[in-house]
């Protein structure tokens, strides 16, 4: 059976690993539970998965291993994959689903599956630039609705009122046709990553009045751009510019390494979802990344197969 591991030992099993990310780590774990879902950090020799349960009707589920499992060895991998599978077995989940970072994460035995909550390409910038050199590697346009902003006397602080960002991300959600989480979601996001979190919010010219606003993660080499939000009548105003420019800045004090824009469309991908969103991010410059597809490790092949019909027919 996989053996539940202390926060504190969990931390310092993280720490070994050189891909190690958010979603691996045991805030990820205290936000998945506040949220309402099962979760277990389980290790075997060098190998290290943060587990989380996600129901499915009849009694079933599935688990989700996001950006993981973290290992060194093969030993290390095969033995925390027996381990899984017996509590998959215990749990009826049907399928186990890891997102590894690259192809040298991808355990055999496994399939390809496009049904990822982590988007197969992103955007990232390299923070050991310093400013003038960030500003430079940006799109022009970028840097004109950035100094757009300050000219307008936009002002980026940070925030705890999520009524703020909700507010905001409804008017957001409702003009781009995309659907939000609750309220309470995002609320127990800030609380429960805690330290790790900020909400950054922009108004305009000395007013208290939200006009942009963004929650961000800062852990270990990384910072994550995770939501955000905008008043479409100040979009002349340039202010998430100023807020995504307040966020990578904060990441250079907090020592980050790198800046993660999160999901963009795939390259040369056509009439894409986010292609809005990616092309305000491309705006900021960075490489773009693609990651190898998420792996299902089939448990019931029988109610894998109801499953993955189940969700074409959707």
């Amino acid at each position: 059976m996989a053996k539940v591991v202390a926060e504190s030992n969990a931390i310092a099993l993280w720490e070994k690993h050189e891909l190690r990310s958010l979603w691996q780590h045991p805030c990820w774990q205290k936000f998945q539970e506040a949220v309402g879902r099962e979760c277990w950090i389980a290790s075997h020799g060098d190998a290290y998965a943060l587990v989380v349960k996600r129901k499915l009707p009849f009694g079933k589920c599935w688990l989700e291993i996001p950006r993981g499992p973290l290992y060194k060895t093969k030993e290390g991998l095969d033995g925390i994959l027996k381990e899984l599978k017996e509590l998959a077995k215990k749990e009826k989940a049907i399928f186990i689903r890891m997102s590894p970072y690259d192809d040298s994460l991808v355990p055999k035995g496994t399939v390809e599956t496009k049904l990822d909550h982590h988007p197969e390409t992103s955007l990232v910038l390299d923070l050991s630039l310093d400013d003038e050199a960030l500003l430079k590697q940006m799109k022009p346009k970028g840097r004109y609705n950035i100094k757009v902003a300050e000219k307008h006397q936009v002002h980026v602080r940070e925030s705890e009122e999520i009524d703020e960002f909700y507010e905001l991300l409804e008017k957001t959600t409702n003009r781009d046709g995309f659907a939000a989480h609750p309220k309470g979601y995002y609320r127990k996001m800030l609380e429960e990553l805690g330290q790790y979190s900020r909400l950054f919010v922009a108004a305009h010219n000395g007013t208290d009045k939200v006009i942009a606003a963004g929650i961000f993660v800062y852990i270990g080499d990384w910072a994550i751009y995770y939501y955000g939000a905008s008043d479409h009548h100040h979009r002349k105003l340039m202010a998430p510019y100023l807020v995504q420019w307040h966020a990578i800045k904060e990441a250079k004090r907090q020592e980050c390494k790198y800046f993660d824009f999160l999901g963009i469309a795939p390259e040369g991908a056509k009439n894409h979802p986010w292609k809005g969103v990616t092309d305000f991010k491309k705006k900021f410059g960075g490489e773009v990344l693609s990651y190898p597809q998420a792996r299902d490790l089939v448990i019931s092949k029988h109610w894998y197969k109801l499953y993955t019909l189940r969700k074409k027919m959707k």
